[in-house]
Formats: C-alpha cells, structure tokens, sequence
C-alpha cells in the first residue's frame, strides 16, 4: 500500500501561559493520500490553526508538540527536524496559504517580484524563466492581465486577486502539501467560487495533497472528501462528507450543520437552530466532556467521564456517549418542513421596485442617488490638458424601504454595496440624488444632521472589534447615545442599559466588561444593543455576520429577526451571502458596477427568470449538501473599474447570456416579472425563463 503522504498520531500542542502550559490541541490524528482533501471544521477557538502551524512544524515560540505524538510527511519525521531543514521543505514541498492574504504579502514589493523571489529561493530559476513561469502561474489561477497584476503592489489589487496571487506563491513550486486556513473568508461568492475550482483542478493535475481548515460547511460539503469536526482542542467527529452530512452522530457536528441558513429558509417560516453558550477556557477544561455544558444530549456520565473516540467500523469515528440516539434523532437539514411560501398579498406588501413604488408605509426613499469620486491628474493628464474619469462607484439608484421590512443587498466587492450605505449613514457626502426618511429630507453628511435624525438611522459594521472603544465599558457604550441621542438621565440611561443587555440575550454583569474581555458573537450582539439604545426606525447593517461562526451567525440573525418583530425596526442588510440575506429579507436588491440590477421579494428572487448576474451569484453558493450538483455559471473575469465603465449593459463583458451588440450599445430598460419583481435586461423575460429552466432552485436543496 502507498503510505499516506501526511501521518499524524497521538499530536499533543500546548501554549505557555504564564509558568503552565496550556494543552490547546489534545490527541489529534489525521491521514491524508497524495491527491485527496480533508476538510477540518469547527467553531473559533477550537485548535484549527494551531493544527495547521504543527502541520508546518511553525509554532510560536511559546508553543510546544508534547512528546509521545508523531508527525510524518512523506515518511520523514518533521518533528526532529530542525529550523534550517524545515526551511528547506517549506521552500518548496509543503505550503501553507493563510487566511489573510493581505497580511502575507510584502506592502513595499510589487507583485510579481515576490512571487519569481520565491522561485529562486526554492528552486534557482531566475531571469525570463522565473518571469515566464510566473506570469503562467497568475493564468493557472485566472488573474486577468498578468503583465499588469506582476507591476502592481498589492494594496493596488482586490481581496480577492490579492487571495488568487498568495494561492499562485504556494503553487509555483508544486508542493506535495497544502494546507489552506480559511482561504476564502470574506471573499464574495464567484471568486469563492472559482478559486474552489482553482484547488480541485490542481489537486487532479499535481496530485497535491490538501487539508481545508474552514467554518463554511458549504465549502466542506462541496470540495472535501473526509471532514474532521475539531471543538476545543478534541476531534469530536470524523467520516467521509457524505456519511457526516447524511447522519452526523455527534451533537456538536448536528448542531453546526443545523445551524446554517438554506436558500427557501425565512424568518417567516422559522428560526434558526443555533448553540447555546461558548466554548471552555483552555485553563478551565474538567474532566468530562468538552462540549457537555452546552449540550442538548447531556447526561451525568458525560460531566463525570470524558468520552473516547469510538472507531465505528464504517470509517467513522465519534466522541460521544449517545452517539447512536444522536444519529436517531437527526431531522435532515436539507429539509425544512414548516416552510411555508408567503401568499401573493404578502408578497404584494413587502416588495418594491426601483420604478413602481409600492410600499404603503414608506420609511425610506432614495432617488437617483450618485457618490463619484475624483481621480487626480496624472503628468500626462497635465501634460494634455484633460481631466481624468471619475470613479461612478454609486450611479443612479433608486429604493424604497417600507416600514419594519429588512432590504437585502448583494453584489460582489466592489459593485458599490457599501458605499451607499455609508451615503445613507451620511459618512459620505453624495454627488447627486435624494434621500427622504419619514418624508423628510435628510441632508448630506452626518455632521448637518440633527439629533432627532441621528437617532432614527444607526449603523452595524461588519467588524465588532472595530466598532467598539477598547477604553469604555459596555456600559459607557450602551449609555452615551441614551444620553446623547434620546435625552435620558444618567439614572434613565443605566436602567435601560440593563434592558438593552437582556435584549440581546447577555446578562447584566456584561455591563462592567470591556472588549477584550468578551467573544466575536458577544461583541456583536453590544454593537447590535448599541443600535438600537437610540429607538431607531432603520439600522444598516453592512456585512454583520461574515466573519463570525456558522453557530454564532444563527444566533445574532435570530437576534435581528426577535429584535426587528419586537420594535418594528427596518434593516438595510448588505453581505455576499445569499442564503443569509434571503433568510433575514423581505426585498432583495442585487447591485453591479454602482447600478441596481434586479429587485424583487425574497420569496420570488431564487426562482426563474432572473437576472443573469443574479443567475452566476446563485449558481456559485456552496450548497452545505455534498450530494448537490447545481448547472454552474461562474464569472472568470474580474468587475470592471467604476472609472471606465463598459457601454450598454454594465454586464455584457461578463455575462454568458449576451445576446449580441444590443448588450454593448444600449442601456438595458427594466423589465417586471411580476408585482414588486424587475429585471434591467434585453432579453425578454419568457427567453430567461427558457434559459434558467433546469437551474439552482430552493426545493432543490430545502
């Protein structure tokens, strides 16, 4: 038999902590094949790149592999070599792309100079060689315009390209390994997409081995073939992705799976299973089950006694003391009984058009709404007396949000989706349009903006850490825009912080901690209570789930659901995830190149005819069920720049349903499907509806 080309056993890793060391990862094991995936998931905390450092024989100084483990790659004992041998196999053999790409590339060296100083380090190529097997490399990955990527530096270049350029540096050198920590988090759904592609078709080709390290069950589902699922330091589950998605017999990996949204899921119909609590501290491990004090299967043997790994003799293995009435009361996540589509009444009231306004209590209106941003001259523009194009980020968009609705907004990076936002907040002054909230007319910026105003309009931003003042409390946070905003006493304003903190869930003594002192999904949830401390009537929300578990996501969208059916709060929703915003929406706008594309109900917007760009965003989600096998249209080539905006349809240069010069000369007009669903296309609706028959549909996965 040919030996696997990584074998780990028995691996042990702590961290020093003061004058104890800490156990963070505790009897890991993994076989990996040349030319298979493993896939390795788990909630924040729970040792995945701890794993992935020990892999690379890479960890910090404070950290340590506990004698007893073994670590082969190749047959080779990576764990008695030394620093100037293991330089040597990462130059070349085994490779690790991290999950921020930004931080991995030198700000100070163009692109293509990094990447032809990793071939002759590695391997001694230089010269037209290097340049050559480069720039094939940049193709390999579908970086469009090599020439032009390699002389650029990389805060020049997308998250996206920047993401394809640190695949393209692992491999150049063909390794034998690669290990890839959260390579696509934050990415939107078509470059996700085909940089999933990218991996199987280097996989099949170079026979590399590949370990996935990953929160998105939907990329597991797609792309793995095992899965191992790791919760604070321990494998609690491992099997091949179809026995785990089927039937999963840990109540950890049943809870993760139930926890994330399928397309056809809404708020409406249900609510999202979510886990309760967090995980343990490593110094307060007992001697019982890890996962036992959040649980739903718990019993006294599972605090008292830790559980084995039980080999279940189908390639499966599980750490669980009532695995078999785990497996026993699986309800299929594929499947959501209760759904129930909305009628056409309903549909009729939570929709609108950018041209037929059919909301009856109107909240928002945004007319024609522009933010261009100058481009400064160059020396040949000087030179020749012209000013340069400016930069149409947001060109022309028209919306209108009822009342208590939530308006979901998708696009890729770059389509302008955050930009109006921050036109809406008034964090950026707008070049031209309306903006009307409660019929009246909001002015440009927020400093122009009275109170009352500051009040009805709040903001959650996609990074709580960010959004938060390390130096102030959660109760100095929560109490200034009571003070500031709604005119409360002090007195007031620390009563209805504790009313705030029992809204989103989190207990009073909450109030005296500061951010460092509390989780990702924690520090959203004071973010989210910050929100709504001024009683607002719209919040927006730009990306307020991406970077967090798929456990803890559910939560705080359960939470935004409660908190929006409790207030009658509007939402602004803005992420690169369509099943999340089909979930927690009533209208759906899709957004490209600064210019609406397609508006509809959430209920109508996954179902034919739709905009062929909307059609490439759907086609390119990963559907969490590996037995599902959806038409792909994937969009290989990168967005335009707002700065030289293709003529016509803003698409054409991308879309594989141009139907000829029209797409190129002319503006597409709006087409309505239905009431409160339009399309900006050429192509007649009844010939979309042809095209998208044998398409993705939500029945299909759930």
């Amino acid at each position: 038999m040919t030996p696997p080309l990584l074998d780990v056993e028995n691996l042990t890793i702590s961290y020093r902590i003061g004058k104890r060391w800490i156990p963070a990862v505790r009897d890991f094991h993994l076989q990996l094949a040349p030319g298979h995936i493993v896939g390795l998931v788990g909630e924040s905390g729970s040792g995945k790149s701890t794993v992935a450092l020990a892999l690379m024989h890479y960890l910090s100084s404070n950290g340590r592999v506990e004698s007893g483990g073994r670590l082969a790659f190749a047959g080779e004992d990576l764990l008695s070599k030394s620093d100037a041998e293991m330089r040597s196999l990462w130059a070349r053999r085994i490779k690790l792309v991290p999950q921020n790409a930004g931080a991995a590339l030198n700000p100070s060296m163009k692109i293509g100079a990094q990447v032809t100083e990793v071939l002759g380090a590695a391997m001694g190529i230089g010269g037209a060689e290097a340049e050559h097997a480069m720039l094939r490399m940049f193709h390999d990955v579908n970086l469009v315009d090599p020439e032009k990527v390699a002389g650029r530096y990389p805060h020049e270049l997308s998250g996206g390209m920047q993401q394809r350029v640190v695949i393209a540096m692992a491999l150049i050198t063909n390794p034998e390994l690669l290990i890839l920590d959260e390579p696509t988090t934050g990415l939107d759904v078509t470059t996700e997409a085909v940089i999933l592609d990218l991996i199987r078709g280097l996989m099949a080709e170079r026979d590399t081995g590949v370990i996935y390290i990953t929160h998105n069950l939907g990329v597991v589902a797609q792309l793995c073939e095992r899965v191992l699922v790791l919760y604070a330091g321990e494998i609690m589950e491992e099997a091949p992705v179809e026995q785990l998605y089927a039937m999963p017999r840990n109540p950890y990996s049943l809870g993760l799976l139930n926890s994330v949204p399928r397309l056809g899921q809404s708020k409406v119909d249900s609510r999202l299973h979510s886990i309760g609590g967090n995980p343990p501290a490593l110094r307060q491990l007992s001697g019982g089950c890890v996962f036992a004090d959040r649980c739903e299967f718990v019993i006294d043997k599972c605090r008292a006694e830790k559980p084995p790994l039980e080999q279940l003799g189908d390639g499966r293995a599980v750490r669980c003391f009532r695995w078999e009435e785990v497996g026993a009361s699986f309800l299929d996540p594929f499947v959501n009984p209760s759904y129930k589509p909305p009628s056409q009444g309903d549909s009729e009231r939570q929709s609108s058009t950018p041209i037929d306004d059919r909301v009856g209590d109107r909240l928002m209106r945004v007319t024609n709404l522009k933010k261009h941003f100058p481009v400064a001259k160059s020396l040949e523009d000087w030179l020749r007396g012209r000013t340069p194009a400016p930069i149409r980020a947001v060109d022309g968009v028209n919306l209108t949000l009822g009342a208590g609705q939530t308006l979901g907004l998708v696009g890729e990076s770059g389509s302008g989706k955050t930009t109006l936002s921050r036109l809406i907040i008034g964090l950026q002054e707008r070049t031209g349009g309306q903006l009307e909230l409660l019929g009246m007319d909001i002015r440009n910026s927020v400093r122009e903006r009275s109170p009352d105003v500051l009040s009805k309009l709040q903001m959650v931003f996609q990074n709580p850490q960010n959004s938060l003042n390390p130096y102030l409390s959660v109760r100095q946070a929560l109490r200034r825009p009571l003070v500031k905003l709604r005119g409360m006493t002090p007195a007031q304003a620390e009563a209805e912080v504790t009313q705030l903190l029992r809204r989103v869930n989190l207990r009073e003594d909450y109030a005296d901690r500061f951010p460092d002192e509390l989780s990702g999904g924690e520090k959203q949830r004071v973010v989210i209570a910050r929100a709504f401390a001024s009683d607002p009537d719209l919040i927006i929300c730009d990306e307020p789930v991406s970077a967090l578990d798929v456990s803890v996501q559910s939560a705080v969208l359960n939470l935004l659901a409660r908190l929006q059916e409790e207030h009658g709060t509007a939402y602004l929703f803005i992420s690169h995830d369509l099943a999340v915003v089909g979930y927690l929406s009533d209208v759906i706008a899709v957004m490209y190149l600064g210019q609406l594309f397609e508006v509809g109900a959430a209920s109508d917007l996954f179902q034919p005819p739709f905009h062929p760009y909307t059609e490439a965003l759907v086609s390119a989600i990963p559907v969490a069920d590996p037995h599902h096998k959806a038409e792909r249209m994937l969009l290989h080539d990168v967005l335009p720049s707002a700065q030289r905006l293709p003529s016509g349809c803003r698409f054409h240069t991308r879309c594989p349903r141009k139907i000829g010069a029209v797409c190129e000369e002319e503006a597409p007009p709006w087409r309505e499907v239905d009431a409160g669903h339009a399309i900006r296309c050429h192509i007649p609706l009844e010939e979309l509806s042809a095209l998208q028959h044998s398409f993705l549909r939500p029945e299909e996965i759930g």
